[in-house]
Formats: C-alpha cells, sequence, structure tokens
C-alpha cells in the first residue's frame, strides 16, 4: 500500500503551516485597513507561488511546494475540502423564503442582474473566443455559457460585508440586493453545473445525453434535498441538540452531510461544491439551526480551511507572465457594464430613484470567491487558459474593491436625515398599551396617521406588507418597522417602548425599543434606517433609549455619541 514517506509528511506540514500562516497574517492585515480578507491570502498566495517565490528562489519555492510527487495531490485534497466548505457557508447565507418574499424590485434586479451579464459575456465570448482566453479545442458554445455564467454570480458574503460597513444591510435597498444577490448565486452555480456537465460526454461520446444524465441527477438532487431533505434536517436537528454534545454532534451531521452532497453532484457529472452549497441551503432553512451553531461553522470554514483555498491560488500560475492587459480590461469592462445596466435597470424600473438604482448596480457588481472559483474549475477542465484565469482574479479583486468607496460616494453626495431630526414629541409612546406585534402597529400607525391627517388603515396595511416581505426585529431588543407612503410630505418616525414584542429578531429576543419609520422617499428611508442601525448597534445604546421616561431624555438617548 502506497503511504507518505517522513519526508513527504514534513513537507506536507512545512507547507500547510506556511500557507495558513502567512494568510491569515495577510487577511488580518487586510482588514485592518479596511480591505477583504481574501484579497490578502490571494496575495500571500501569488508571492509563495511561482509568481515571486518560484521565480527569485525556484529552489526554495520547488523544496516547499514540489511539483512532482505526491505532495500536489494532498494540497489539492486540502483545498478542495476548502472550497467545498466554503460553498457550504455560502448556501447557509441563502434564505428561499426571503427570495421568494421579496417584491417587485428585487424580482427584477434578480432578472436582469442575471440576463444583462450573462448575455453580454456569452457576446464577447462567442465573437472572440481566443481573445477571450478560450483554450485550444475548447468546445465554443460551452466556453460561451462558461463565461456568461461567471460573469453573472455575484459574490453574496462581500456584499453583505459592504452593505454592513455603510449601514445598509437593514434598509429596503439592503434587502433588495441581498434578496437579490441570493438569487444570482444559485441561478448562476445551477447554470455552471449544467455547463460542467455537458464538458463530460457520455460513454458513447455523445454531449448531449451527457447532458440530460446530469440535468435529470441535478434535478432529483436539488428537488429532493431542499423539500424532503430539509424537512428531515429541521426533524433531526433538535434531536441532536438534546441528546448530543453542542456543538460537536451538530457540527459533525451537518459536515458529513456536506460532504456526501459533494460526492453525489461529483458522480452526476458537476463539481462536488454545488452539493456542498445546495446542503448549505437545505441547512440554513432550518428553523432549528441555532445562530451560534452557523456562526461556529463560518469561523471554522473562514479560518482555517478557506485560506487554504485561496492562498493556493497563486500556487496554480503565474500572474506576470500570464497577465494580458487587453484581455483583463476587456473583462473587468464586459463583467462591470452588463452587471451595472442589468441590476441598476431593475431597481429603476422596481420604483427606485436614479442614485439608489445605481447603488444597487454597484452593490451588485461586487464578485470576490465565486468567480475566483469557478475560474479554477474552468481551468483544471482545460476549457480556459491560464491568462483568462488571471484575469478573472483581477476582476473579481477589483469589483469587490471599487464596490464600496463608489456607493460610499453616492450616499455622501446627498444631505443625510437623522433620527433625531425627524422624531418629535407628539410620536414618542413610553407606555405602549398593546402587547403583540400587530396590535403594536396598529397603535403606532394611529399615532402617525393622526400627525399627518392620514388614514390608519392605510398605514397599517403598508407596515405590515413590508412586516411579511422582511421581519423587522433588530438584535438587542430593538425592532424598526417601516414602510414607502406615496404622498407622504415629511418622514415620519414613531419611537415607542414595550415590555416585549416578539419581532422575530434573529438572536429570539422580544423588543423593548420599537423605531417605526415612514418614508415618502426612498433615499430618506435610507437614511433613517442607516442611523437607526448606526445609532443602536451596542446593547447600550438601546438600554438608554429604553430607559428614558421623557421626550427629553429620548432626544438625549439619540444624541450619545457612538462608540
Amino acid at each position: 500500500m502506497q503511504h507518505l514517506s517522513p519526508h513527504d509528511v514534513m513537507t506536507m506540514f512545512l507547507a500547510l503551516a506556511t500557507l495558513l500562516g502567512c494568510a491569515k497574517l495577510a487577511a488580518e492585515l487586510m482588514q485592518k485597513i479596511g480591505q477583504p480578507p481574501v484579497l490578502g491570502e490571494i496575495s500571500v498566495g501569488i508571492f509563495l507561488g511561482p509568481t515571486v517565490l518560484g521565480h527569485y528562489r525556484p529552489h526554495a519555492y520547488e523544496t516547499l511546494f514540489p511539483t512532482t510527487g505526491p505532495m500536489p495531490i494532498v494540497l489539492e485534497t486540502v483545498t478542495t475540502l476548502g472550497v467545498v466548505f466554503f460553498l457550504l457557508t455560502a448556501g447557509l447565507e441563502i434564505d428561499l423564503r426571503s427570495i421568494f418574499r421579496q417584491g417587485k424590485s428585487a424580482l427584477l434586479v434578480s432578472i436582469f442582474g442575471v440576463a444583462f451579464p450573462f448575455a453580454s459575456g456569452v457576446l464577447a465570448a462567442s465573437a472572440f473566443p481566443k481573445y477571450m482566453g478560450a483554450e485550444a479545442g475548447a468546445n465554443p458554445l460551452i466556453f460561451a455559457l462558461f463565461v456568461g455564467t461567471a460573469l453573472s454570480i455575484s459574490a453574496l458574503p462581500v456584499i453583505a460585508k459592504i452593505l454592513m460597513d455603510l449601514n445598509l444591510l437593514r434598509t429596503e435597498m439592503g434587502t433588495v440586493i441581498i434578496s437579490s444577490a441570493m438569487f444570482d448565486d444559485l441561478v448562476g452555480w445551477i447554470l455552471f453545473s449544467f455547463v460542467l456537465g455537458m464538458m463530460h460526454p457520455s460513454a458513447d461520446g455523445s454531449i448531449g445525453s451527457g447532458v440530460k444524465h446530469t440535468i435529470v441527477l441535478v434535478l432529483l438532487f436539488v428537488g429532493i434535498t431542499l423539500t424532503l431533505g430539509r424537512w428531515l434536517i429541521d426533524k433531526i436537528l433538535p434531536v441532536l441538540q438534546a441528546h448530543t454534545t453542542w456543538p460537536g454532534g451538530v457540527l459533525g451531521f451537518i459536515f458529513t452531510l456536506t460532504m456526501l452532497g459533494a460526492a453525489f453532484t461529483e458522480y452526476a457529472g458537476i463539481h462536488a461544491v454545488f452539493g456542498a452549497f445546495v446542503v448549505g441551503i437545505a441547512v440554513g432553512e432550518s428553523t432549528h439551526l441555532r445562530q451560534r451553531t452557523s456562526q461556529h461553522i463560518h469561523q471554522i470554514v473562514t479560518n482555517v480551511f478557506a485560506p487554504f483555498f485561496f492562498a493556493s491560488i497563486g500556487l496554480r500560475t503565474n500572474f506576470v507572465s500570464n497577465f494580458h492587459l487587453g484581455l483583463t480590461v476587456t473583462v473587468i469592462g464586459v463583467a462591470c457594464v452588463g452587471k451595472l445596466l442589468g441590476a441598476g435597470w431593475g431597481a429603476r424600473l422596481g420604483g427606485m430613484d436614479p442614485t439608489s438604482s445605481l447603488a444597487v448596480g454597484l452593490a451588485m457588481n461586487a464578485r470576490g470567491a465565486m468567480e475566483i472559483i469557478l475560474g479554477i474549475l474552468a481551468m483544471q477542465a482545460g476549457l480556459i487558459r491560464e491568462n483568462m484565469f488571471v484575469a478573472m482574479v483581477i476582476m473579481a479583486l477589483f469589483t469587490s474593491l471599487v464596490s464600496a468607496p463608489a456607493i460610499h460616494f453616492l450616499i455622501r453626495r446627498r444631505r443625510k436625515l437623522t433620527l433625531k431630526d425627524t422624531v418629535t414629541a407628539k410620536l414618542f409612546l413610553p407606555n405602549l398599551a398593546a402587547k403583540t406585534r400587530l396590535g403594536a402597529l396598529r397603535e403606532m400607525c394611529e399615532v402617525a396617521a393622526e400627525a399627518v391627517s392620514n388614514a390608519p388603515e392605510r398605514l397599517l396595511r403598508l407596515v405590515s406588507e413590508r412586516e411579511h416581505v422582511l421581519p423587522s426585529g433588530w438584535e438587542n431588543e430593538l425592532a424598526v418597522p417601516h414602510a414607502r407612503v406615496n404622498g407622504l410630505a415629511r418622514p415620519l418616525v414613531v419611537v415607542a417602548k414595550s415590555e416585549g414584542i416578539d419581532f422575530d429578531a434573529r438572536d429570539g429576543k422580544p423588543a423593548r425599543l420599537i423605531i417605526m419609520i415612514l418614508t415618502g422617499d426612498n433615499q430618506s428611508q435610507h437614511d433613517l434606517l442607516g442611523d437607526a442601525s448606526e445609532l443602536f448597534s451596542r446593547k447600550e445604546a438601546v438600554e438608554q433609549a429604553v430607559n428614558a421616561n421623557s421626550f427629553l431624555e429620548l432626544v438625549a438617548a439619540l444624541n450619545a455619541p457612538v462608540r
């Protein structure tokens, strides 16, 4: 039986320790300066790979990362585990119910945000396949479909981080962007799974029958996993939590399911990452998955497994010798134009103002890890050349880096409206009588309607509809129901205190401070929701507002500096 020699074992651990240690150090440095950690992890791989270390110290590079023997297989195994588990965490972030509950804006942003970049990518790859980096002998149709798919996917983790940093995650624009990014990820990976299936013809050499076989197995897998599988997971999780040590029993169960899903999709003719992604969706949909358990998985994967994968990207190719300026600029241009036009136009048709529509397009334009993963899989399958892979990596990093500053610039250009500018003594309810969510909304809408001579039933309907789309419970015992009211001349902010009402917050705690925001124009709603997110990011700030017994004390709480 073949086995690793003592020298191989030593080299393996030395290489893995170097990759992980340097990648985490670089990731922490990037976070300190406000950049995505993945940028540091990839940069380390480029420095340790053939681009820098292999060029200036080839002997040291070959000693640490030998290209012959068992070491390449060992490294590929570890990095495959890294990318499979990374897609598990991406799947956990997908909320199917949130996608289906979103309104016209999210639906249009989702559809156009996929259709435009997909069409532009297919057209560019079909017209100039060699220039766009197609490998010699690659099927033109498969290559064009791959480029279109790769340019369609947005990076959900990167987008969520951008929205959190800008205090836009809980705004209406933020929920539209997140739901659309979820949809884009889901559609993109399904499309890519079919592209991979087309690259694996059947035994008789017929591509068509191979695709049919893959499509049938993939549809069965997705259908069963997201229906019966999701139901079983929801039943099994509470049993495991009751009879096994936490979080070990649940983590072992989830990682086992992930590897089984990865094995099946690999058997079906597509990459294992798709199986992990679908299993992540099914697990994340369970109401019994504790938030702390999900955080444990995220911490393990992003701090241990994922750095191996992202650092190994630089080991795969020489980023200097394979850099092609024209190709890189073309890929960036096609990717940005398609996404900005598609997602931005979808937001505009959905009723958003021009500035918000542009901000939606910029947020959806952030790519990141997903495109890099697709590029590696395509290069391993012999579909693209190394220069196309380098262009895709640079495009993914470029779009991730420019999205946040561009959105921040758009937001900073307008006058910022704050809660303390809007709240009035007449709209402060220090002793809310209602004990239920609907009762609280009705009581607050009656006060708001009286202030502007409007019908309380109309306000309650609009707020309830928005509440149905996305529950307004935030963390730290805070709820922020909100709605847009056409014809409302000025924003209304109703602040109420309660003994505790369930607004379906992620931390499971009832809301003691309720801030209802009603606006006539979309932009001021972003301002007020963002201000609420910034002011009450700490539990102490919520406590100070809850302890306010007069309007003057409430204003003092709103004026308290954010630390």
